[in-house]
């Protein structure tokens, strides 16, 4: 019997005893991931692995290099089993190696949350405070029985995840957006803005970027809207991806990006790189916040600018939130199509008014007409997303801006996702097209572009 079975065993009808009727089982369970154990087994697992880690770190060489993973995780091992032999624990071959995960989780990776990242079934990571964890799989959320030992424990983790990136977090910034080496964004806010101690948010990303197949196979739009879209960004259209939070705004902007031609010079615009292109002559710049003396900073508008003298022929920004929508919708306007961008909105109409918004947090004191006129001139088409009651990511309205009527922008659905009900859960609908030919077809011609009349649900002699 293992050293961990001797100091947590339970009588062994408790331990094979099935839960009671109705009671839920913990996300995960069906897919086959382990129980949570019982509180005698976690509080001896606990204990043994609270001991060896102590001594492990103590006994590790201070000078080692943590980037160079592969060679650390060996010298760890050998540590970790010398200090199983001297101390003379005894542990099964399965408890052995999930001791020595849990505890390299705490040297080389980010601790209790190690294996809820690896999941490529879980799409985000929420941690509030040390006691609990949410995940979102699914578009569902589900509260899991990973937790923390205190306050000290996830600041340890926050430093590990901001330190390479030359992030800082304390008092004075009590919050940030990092990433990742994967790409997916972390946001972290800490005491004293949190009262629930410190909290991370995690937004994974794929490690193999999603493609344009993938979302068709998702329902998220169908090939026929992905052929035109693939159309729009070839013949260099001006493109603002639109939704509310966790929409899978930036999916569809990489997606988007990935139809740019590769001999094309990309510029790429991001409070925290998570694009993931993989054309050649790609140039990512990421924004930087102030250092401890409140300078030093560069802005996502700092970047927009610089970036028109880098001689650019696609710019891509991850996301207009502020005063930097003014100098995107100029960098549309003087030269620079083909740009792609996304905002916060609730429809496209709503996309408009948000562009008028950040327009003015410019600081420059435009007349409401100048503004609109800009964007009217600048954007082409709006592709809105939003997340259904289901938890599904789609595209709802592919949306043309076709120009000015008196003081109204005038807007036209090319396609739309029309709901029809839900079943068990799920919600019914399709993507159709709403037989509208978009008045920047020329466009398409003059690149050498040419879609079926089908594309957009009008016959032949209709088109003509």
């Amino acid at each position: 019997m293992s050293l961990l079975r001797r100091i947590g065993s339970t009588p062994e009808k408790d331990e094979s005893r099935a839960p009671a009727a109705g009671t839920p089982a913990a996300p995960g369970a069906e897919a086959g991931v382990r129980m949570a154990p019982l509180p005698q087994q976690k509080s001896a697992f606990e204990e043994i692995k609270k001991r060896v880690q102590e001594r492990l770190l103590s006994e590790l060489d201070p000078r080692l290099d943590l980037s160079r993973t592969g060679e650390v995780r060996q010298q760890v091992q050998e540590v970790f089993n010398t200090i199983l032999e001297t101390e003379s624990i005894v542990l099964s071959r399965a408890e052995r190696l999930r001791l020595f995960e849990s505890i390299a989780a705490e040297i080389l990776g980010y601790g209790p949350i190690e294996p809820l990242l690896r999941d490529d079934s879980i799409t985000e990571v929420m941690v509030n405070g040390p006691k609990q964890v949410y995940i979102e799989r699914g578009g569902k959320l589900h509260k899991t029985d990973v937790v923390f030992e205190n306050d000290e424990h996830v600041m340890r983790i926050i430093d590990r995840i901001v330190s390479p990136i030359g992030r800082r977090v304390d008092e004075s910034t009590p919050y940030v957006d990092a990433r990742l080496p994967d790409g997916s964004r972390v946001n972290i806010v800490i005491p004293p803005i949190s009262l629930v101690g410190p909290v991370i948010t995690i937004r994974k990303f794929s490690r193999d970027p999603f493609t344009v197949d993938d979302l068709i196979r998702f329902g998220t739009f169908t090939p026929e809207v992905a052929k035109f879209l693939e159309s729009c960004v070839k013949a260099r259209l001006n493109i603002v991806v639109s939704g509310g939070t966790g929409s899978g705004k930036t999916t569809t902007l990489n997606v988007l990006s990935s139809f740019i031609p590769g001999d094309e010079r990309i510029v790429t615009i991001e409070n925290a790189a998570e694009l993931q292109l993989h054309q050649e002559h790609v140039v990512t710049l990421e924004s930087r916040p102030p250092n401890i003396e409140g300078k030093g900073e560069i802005t996502i508008r700092d970047l927009v600018i610089n970036s028109l003298r880098m001689r650019p022929e696609r710019i891509v920004v991850g996301e207009c939130r502020g005063g930097e929508a003014l100098d995107m919708l100029q960098a549309m306007n003087t030269g620079h199509d083909g740009s792609l961008t996304t905002a916060h909105s609730n429809s496209p109409r709503d996309t408009l008014a948000r562009l008028e918004t950040m327009v003015l947090m410019a600081g420059m004191e435009l007349p409401v007409r100048a503004i609109r006129e800009q964007i009217a001139s600048a954007v082409d088409l709006i592709v809105h997303q939003e997340r259904l009651r289901d938890g599904t990511r789609k595209v709802t309205a592919v949306t043309e801006v076709q120009g000015m009527e008196g003081d109204v922008i005038v807007l036209q659905d090319l396609f739309v996702f029309e709901i029809t009900g839900v079943r068990d859960g799920k919600v019914i609908g399709e993507h159709q097209s709403t037989g509208v030919r978009p008045k920047f077809i020329e466009k398409f011609e003059a690149m050498g572009i040419y879609l079926s009349p089908q594309v957009f649900g009008i016959t032949l002699d209709r088109f003509r």
